[in-house]
């Protein structure tokens, strides 16, 4: 038999090959390779012409009213349909879908009681405290990057 250090080269070979098995199982085992939620590619729809949606024309566009996600975002309205495995029904972020989603995105909620009414004035944000409106801008920037802005949000006219 072949010496290495004084050891049995085949018991060398297999404390190796253990010690790589071990390595493999604790690696799978402490740091699982994280989910990953991949966005699907959006139903192939026409696309929107940019226009002015109200709190009551925004709300079809839920994703189970109409197959398009919409959300508005500080007065802008953007077209989430590509990520409708999270804004669309059964998604975390479902309750923003067709929805001013300002003040839950600033206050990192996902409680109804944080969207305004349908029926009720544009939400003005005017109470929110600034590391509040700092999260709503990052929200802001993020969805500008992957989304389509594809209309404005106001009010009712008179």
């Amino acid at each position: 038999m072949t010496q290495i250090f004084g050891y049995d080269a085949m018991f060398l070979v297999n404390i190796g090959l253990s010690l790589i098995v071990a390595f493999i199982i604790i690696r799978k085992v402490l740091f699982p390779a994280p989910e990953v939620i991949e966005e699907d590619e959006g139903e192939q729809l026409p696309p929107l012409v940019f226009t002015s949606y109200t709190p009551r024309t925004l709300a079809k566009f839920n994703g189970t009213d109409d197959p398009r996600v919409l959300m508005g975002v500080k007065g802008k309205v953007y077209d989430v349909t590509a990520g409708k495995k999270f804004y669309g029904p059964g998604g975390p972020y479902e309750n923003f879908a067709g929805r001013d989603a300002s003040r839950g995105l600033a206050k990192t909620s996902f409680d109804p009681a944080m969207l305004t009414p349908i029926d009720q004035p544009l939400d003005t944000l005017a109470d929110l405290e600034n590391h509040e409106l700092e999260t709503l801008d990052k929200w802001e920037m993020t969805i500008e990057a992957k989304y389509i802005h594809c209309g404005v949000l106001e009010n009712e006219k008179a």
